[in-house]
């Protein structure tokens, strides 16, 4: 059964909408981060770890001054300190309404976006307008290895830290799984990713770990909130020295998002797009 939270009452998830025809920034809908990272023991004024949302807009375009239409990709990232996160449909809406808007120039169209998200945010968002032939577009491979392979038997289809454990070992590795899903905790809409995690720290059991991983598959939440949970379960369960937890999910309604959280000093490589965004 679909669970609504009640800071998406009035959101726009989940409900029929009219496409704008003309730039409108009341259509962004920010949501505050604190809510779903209290039970996670995370408090915003003291956060566990660094990091950003990327965000990918592939259905991106507005008209020049003599209305003819330009198209982009645009790249956002939101810095983990925001205090809010902005709801996807509300975005999605937001970004359509440059699509029959007339902007002076490039830069125009960058500004407005900076300042817009930003203020939705509660923190600086940074913006970047790419062509559709950048290089830094063409699909990746993420780095290390990759666990999917392991013949292992799974029951549990709700997050559970107790599937994790380690060894006295300590190593420096990183290890994937294309097997992360969850879902949308308004629409109950399958969301599928993929998941790096890069540690210092006792050898994380692979087995566990990947059952980890699928213990998502029927969880309702939203994109950010599962890295931040998968964050401070390793944390708690192995202790590491250093950890960086990256998700990179499909995109839906020409929107991808890839948070990623990491220990203080931790960075995600770049530039990084896989093939199934």
């Amino acid at each position: 059964m679909t669970h609504r939270p009640d800071t998406l009452k009035d959101a726009p998830l989940g409900r029929e909408s009219a496409y704008p025809e003309q730039y409108d920034p009341a259509l962004l809908f920010p949501i505050a981060r604190t809510a779903n990272r209290a039970p996670l023991g995370i408090d915003d004024a003291d956060l566990p770890f660094v990091g950003e949302d990327e965000w990918h807009a592939f259905e991106m375009s507005w008209l020049d001054s003599r209305g003819k239409p330009i198209v982009a990709v645009a790249r956002f990232r939101l810095p983990a300190t925001s205090p809010n996160l902005i709801e996807s449909k509300s975005w999605k809406l937001y970004l359509n309404s440059f699509n029959q808007t007339r902007f002076a120039d490039r830069g125009e169209v960058l500004r407005i976006l900076e300042k817009d998200l930003t203020a939705a945010a509660g923190g600086v968002v940074d913006v970047s307008l790419l062509s559709l032939d950048d290089d830094a577009l063409m699909p990746r491979q993420l780095p290390g290895e990759c666990i999917d392979g392991l013949d292992i038997e799974v029951t549990d289809y709700a997050p559970n830290p107790e599937l994790l454990s380690v060894s006295d070992e300590i190593v420096e590795e990183s290890l994937y799984s294309h097997l992360l899903k969850s879902n949308c905790p308004v629409t109950g809409q399958p969301d599928w990713g993929s998941v790096l995690i890069r540690y210092r720290g006792p050898r994380i059991d692979r087995e566990g770990l990947l059952r980890y991983v699928v213990s998502y598959r029927q969880h309702q939440d939203f994109h950010e909130h599962c890295v931040e949970h998968i964050f401070t379960d390793l944390m708690a369960k192995a202790r590491p020295e250093r950890l960086l937890v990256m998700a990179r999910y499909v995109r839906r309604g020409g929107l991808d998002i890839s948070p990623w959280r990491g220990t203080p000093g931790e960075h995600p490589p770049e530039p990084l797009r896989l093939a199934r965004q």
